[in-house]
């Protein structure tokens, strides 16, 4: 802090009867500030070495708010940076969930405040043996990843044969329930157009993220990249009020060792020093499948194997459901042969039939009452068709989906600003 020469013969003087003189006519700490106070009005002037003093406790207090606001600020940025991934305990998660009795929300998930954090805690069972230090290194290559369009991983705890793993708490409803209500089928909060494209288009660009920046100590590319393989309507949270998409159970299959594993150890020039980890294929053939039925690719029902490819087909039936409001997979009456039975069929079928026959606009969800750019609309089914290619290498790369996909929303919101529709969204998805 600097001070005059005049100010500091005042404050420190050199002889002890100075100095016993200065303490007597020294102010109180109250005092001081409040002279400091009024030494800003311009009506209340001061002698020179009170002036001195008055700024040189101006200046402290102004630097305290300083340090205040500053602190403040720090708080406000930690949240949006990544955090140490914490291993807990099995006490730790007794501890939590009530021994796994309270804030039940499925057989396998809890709901709990887990050392402060509002959390989902779930349970898988691991397809293979893994110890601590082998966690905490998926963990770390796994919590390096941060993006608005994936639910943040916390922490994990290993116990037996099950793998816990705890998510923060997203405020929502998923894209299942969302599109298809329990209650009144012909009621859906995504009733709009745009509100469909923006859900695509986060969609998008997380499983994109997924693909080739995660791990990533940055975010911004060259990452080892990750295999999502649960990818599906009811693993997505469609935020409120905002309506915004979030992807769940990022890191399972990598944390459970469903199909795909991390190299501890580089091999010899396999990859850079320092350029983290990498993903093999699993060499156990005793690998239980891990997928939903509509939503897993022909070849990983053959070799379980899941790939990015594999999370492409899927991304695909996501993008299908979005568009129609249908099931994947669901049974209809077939009267054409007289007997009366069901057959079964899949979205990808009826949109297939619904593009050859040129009736994609009967195809799309009723309930959007055909209020949306019908070329828009069109071009979104051929996407999704496009991404459920039977073979993997015709499907295009998330980057290419992605950017398509942007592109197709922003023609969505000029389409809907055109007509005077509205474009942003604030609803409440709360029982009916």
């Amino acid at each position: 802090m600097c001070r005059s020469r005049k100010s500091a013969d005042a404050i420190q003087p050199t002889t002890s009867a100075a100095a016993a003189a200065a303490a007597a006519a020294r102010p109180s700490k109250s005092s001081r500030t409040s002279k400091s106070y009024h030494s800003s009005n311009p009506s209340n002037p001061s002698s020179s070495s009170s002036a001195s003093l008055n700024l040189n406790s101006y200046s402290y207090n102004s630097n305290s708010s300083s340090l205040s606001a500053g602190q403040q600020s720090l708080s406000r940025i930690k949240q949006f940076l990544p955090e140490t991934p914490l291993i807990y305990t099995l006490p730790d998660l007794r501890l939590a969930t009530g021994n796994f009795l309270a804030g039940r929300l499925s057989s396998s998930s809890w709901r709990c405040a887990l050392r402060g954090r509002d959390a989902v805690v779930f349970q898988r069972r691991l397809k293979r043996p893994l110890d601590a230090p082998q966690l905490a290194r998926r963990l770390s290559a796994i919590t390096k990843s941060h993006h608005s369009s994936l639910v943040k991983v916390l922490g994990a705890a290993v116990a037996g044969n099950f793998v816990y793993l705890a998510y923060e708490f997203v405020e929502g409803a998923n894209l299942s329930d969302c599109l298809r209500n329990k209650v009144n089928r012909a009621f859906t909060v995504l009733s709009s157009w745009v509100t469909r494209m923006q859900i695509a288009a986060d969609l998008a660009h997380g499983l994109d993220y997924i693909h080739h920046c995660a791990g990533s100590a940055t975010g911004a590319g060259g990452g080892s990249g990750f295999v999502h393989n649960h990818i599906k309507s009811s693993s997505i949270i469609v935020t409120e009020p905002s309506l915004n998409a979030r992807i769940c159970q990022f890191g399972t299959a990598d944390l459970c060792g469903e199909a795909a594993e991390v190299v501890e150890e580089e091999e010899e020039g396999a990859s850079e020093p320092g350029s983290g980890p990498t993903l093999k294929r699993t060499s156990s053939r005793g690998v239980k499948l891990e997928g939903t039925r509509g939503y897993m690719s022909p070849e990983y029902l053959v070799t379980g194997v899941a790939t990015q490819k594999s999370d492409v087909f899927a991304f695909g039936v996501v993008i299908l459901e979005l568009l129609s409001g249908e099931e994947p997979l669901r049974y209809c009456f077939d009267g054409e042969d007289g007997g009366g039975g069901y057959r079964r069929m899949s979205v990808i079928d009826s949109a297939r039939e619904a593009v050859e026959g040129g009736k994609v606009r009967r195809w799309v969800d009723l309930r959007l009452k055909d209020s949306y750019p019908e070329e828009v609309a069109e071009r979104m089914v051929s996407l999704g068709l496009e991404c459920v290619e039977e073979e993997a290498e015709r499907r295009p790369d998330m980057s290419q989906v992605s950017a398509l996909i942007s592109k197709l929303y922003l023609d969505s919101k000029a389409w809907a600003e055109k007509f005077g529709l509205p474009v942003d969204f604030s609803v409440s998805m709360a029982p009916r």
